[in-house]
């Protein structure tokens, strides 16, 4: 058990921000918090698949909708000048965020999954052909390897995966086998949902620049939980999604250099989108805008600048800390029980989840059971089927933390992860 100092952050107040986590749950779903059943305190350990909101982030939705709800940049009215300008300083504050040169770069999306179907449809579409290889990474989540895998079925291009070795680490002298000059984008992930990992992408940026390659990386873990440079990765792409980091959903980012932003056609078409339109041929509006088509998504935008002066406030060096804490001290806890398997890297080198498995039951059983403690976990193959295949099984409980969570619901964990034992012994 830890005193309050000896956390990288002030975990008492940043917890007082989330009200949710003072809910008792285990009654009727359909009706919470009205059943005498509903008495058992919540451990939301399930933060990798999305985490919580603080007051000011569901504060400036409030404020949006309250008093300056409007379109954006198409009225000359009050409203919709005060919603555009906060819209746009929106894309600023994410560039400052990430280290992007300016709001050019900056594409809101609703989801990752959203931003890397943007770049494979505007850009594989018309770049990739027989003969070319997209390289991958063997823990991609499936919004990476199912939609690389789709788009080189249609262009004839071919995807090739690095190994990951036993412990979870990747291959890079199978990296710099594979990246050559057939390589036409090498798509990776930052930190593996399910394994923890951490991959080097500037490393693979660097092999892949090498070879005239692009690279994408998904920073669907990493952005929530470290500082992030894109300018210092170099990558070409990067992607992640508010509701990861402190966000509302139906928001994501992508990233592109502008250069190749300016380069590629648009994914969608629309409104918003062009500049000018006549029955015979359109131009398009200047960048982000030109990849933003319809009705944008005004109040999640505005709400995930809102989560970015809340983890600034913080500081990101510190978000890293604590989850790096927690990380290691939740593996060392599950590391001393001989049927426990875990999966990936050492508790020192992981990003902030731990997926394993209790011996002789599955998954989803174990998520059960857990959850009649109040412990909120994540079960399954993490949308990441072929890894699990992999490893060897069909699917693996996942916990993962955020700024919020302490060492004393990771002992909650493991108190429940017994008494599972003890039910299927």
């Amino acid at each position: 058990m830890r005193t309050q100092e000896q956390y990288p952050v002030d975990v008492a107040s940043i917890r007082e921000d989330f009200p949710i986590l003072d809910r008792k749950v285990g009654g009727d779903i359909e009706s919470p918090g009205e059943g005498p059943d509903d008495d058992t305190p919540l451990v939301y350990l399930d933060n990798a698949a999305t985490t919580q909101t603080p007051k000011p982030v569901v504060d400036s939705i409030v404020e949006y909708y309250y008093d300056y709800n409007s379109n954006v940049h198409r009225g000359i009215h009050h409203l919709s000048q005060e919603a555009s300008v906060a819209y746009e300083n929106a894309h600023d504050r994410v560039a400052e965020f990430i280290g992007a040169n300016g709001r050019e770069e900056i594409v809101f999306t609703k989801n990752t999954t959203e931003s890397l179907n943007l770049v494979a449809y505007a850009w594989g579409l018309a770049e990739l052909g027989p003969g070319d290889t997209v390289v991958l990474t063997e823990m991609e989540h499936h919004a990476s390897l199912v939609t690389w895998q789709q788009i080189a079925k249609r262009t004839g291009a071919s995807v090739e995966y690095i190994r990951v070795d036993d412990e979870g680490r990747l291959d890079m002298d199978h990296a710099a086998e594979l990246i050559d000059d057939s390589t036409a984008m090498v798509s990776t992930v930052h930190v593996s949902n399910t394994l923890g990992t951490v991959a080097p992408v500037a490393e693979l940026a660097d092999l892949a620049h090498d070879h005239g390659a692009y690279v994408f990386v998904d920073g669907a873990q990493s952005v929530p939980t470290r500082p992030v440079d894109v300018e210092a990765i170099d990558a070409d792409f990067f992607a992640f999604s508010g509701h990861k980091m402190l966000g509302p959903t139906g928001i994501g980012v992508l990233y592109g250099k502008e250069h190749i932003l300016e380069e590629m056609q648009p994914y969608l078409y629309g409104g918003e989108m062009i500049r000018s339109v006549t029955y015979e041929d359109s131009t398009w509006e200047d960048l982000p805008w030109k990849y933003e088509a319809g009705t944008p998504v005004i109040a999640q935008g505005i709400a995930l600048s809102a989560a970015i002066d809340y983890l600034d406030e913080i500081g990101m060096d510190r978000v890293q800390a604590h989850e790096e804490l927690l990380a290691e001290y939740a593996y060392d806890r599950l590391s001393e029980f001989d049927d426990i398997e875990i999966y990936g890297p050492p508790g020192d080198e992981r990003g902030g989840l731990v997926a394993f498995n209790l011996e002789s039951v599955h998954a989803h059983d174990l998520s059960s059971i857990l959850n009649d403690h109040g412990v909120a976990i994540r079960a399954g193959d993490h949308c990441t089927q072929p890894l699990h295949d992999k490893l060897g099984v069909p699917a693996s409980t996942r916990a993962s933390f955020y700024i919020y969570n302490t060492t004393d619901e990771i002992d909650a964990l493991v108190d429940a992860i017994d008494d599972a034992r003890q039910l299927f012994a």
